[in-house]
């Protein structure tokens, strides 16, 4: 049964603005630690590729904290939600900490796409309840 969906799209200039002013103390507050070491070597290859996939993730974890129906509140943190690849390219969210615990103890599984095109990055995540799942 589907939970919550989110969707988000992310204006990669206003976050290439924010790096800018910001520095890397922007990018260490959205990204979790496996999510900053891609940043970093995708970075270090071409600035625009770092930048794009910090744009990304920040959309992905927006519609992701959409689709659980918190928005940006405990227990759902920037870093604790982590958008990785499967070695096949596919991207899946990694929950840590009270996120996790609390995602887990609410039965819910995520879906999550996204994309990247000129200037935007779109994300589309699904929710789902597994059957058994506590009832909020």
């Amino acid at each position: 049964m589907i939970h919550g969906i989110g969707t988000d799209l992310c204006d990669v200039r206003r976050v290439a603005d924010t790096l800018a002013r910001r520095g890397e103390r922007f990018a260490q507050k959205v990204l979790g630690p496996a999510e900053l070491q891609v940043f970093r070597a995708r970075r270090a290859r071409s600035e625009t590729r770092g930048l794009r996939y910090l744009a990304t993730r920040f959309s992905a974890k927006e519609a992701f904290s959409k689709a659980i129906g918190l928005g940006m509140r405990l227990p759902m943190r920037w870093s604790d939600c982590e958008i990785l690849n499967q070695a096949s390219g596919q991207p899946h969210i990694v929950l840590h900490g009270e996120l996790a615990r609390w995602f887990a103890a609410q039965g819910l599984r995520a879906h999550v796409t996204l994309t990247d095109e000129g200037d935007h990055a779109a994300s589309f995540v699904v929710v789902e309840r597994l059957a058994g799942g506590d009832q909020p």
